[in-house]
């Protein structure tokens, strides 16, 4: 692939069932976070949840409806200061820039593998990142 070539992640053209919040409504104000609708993804994931993304917020103008939409049609016009913003089933969001969050939860619950090196020597929390050292081969994939 070509240097500066953009390719799109998800089918374009492909329509996903989409069904509303009930609780968002004309009038009601959203901001980043705030979930709009559910898809059905597949098997594991039964429930994606469609939401307001950051840096995006106003009063809902128009709601589609349940229906089959493509990620690049929109299912929610919000107004914010005079100026209207599509929202669809999805968004950009490049990869250097860190999502934004509230605040940072602390990690409660250990991450126990059942492996006795691991557990004592490389402990971690359920939700948390570790780095497993090793050289080339030893089998840092197969713990991962």
């Amino acid at each position: 692939m070509p240097r500066g070539v953009d390719v799109p992640c998800l089918d374009q053209h492909k329509t996903w069932e989409y069904t509303p919040n009930h609780e968002i409504f004309v009038g009601k104000m959203v901001g980043p976070g705030d979930v709009l609708g559910f898809v059905n993804e597949n098997d594991i994931f039964t429930e994606h949840k469609i939401m307001v993304p950051p840096k995006v917020q106003g009063r809902v103008k128009e709601i589609q409806g349940k229906g089959m939409y493509s990620v690049s049609q929109p299912v929610i016009v919000l107004e914010y200061e005079g100026k209207e913003k599509e929202v669809a089933l999805s968004h950009f969001w490049p990869v250097r820039h860190a999502r934004p969050v509230a605040e940072k939860l602390a990690g409660k619950i250990p991450l126990l593998t059942g492996q006795r090196v691991l557990d004592t020597l490389f402990p971690t929390v359920q939700g948390g990142t570790c780095a497993i050292p090793g050289a080339f081969g030893c089998g840092k994939t197969c713990i991962s």
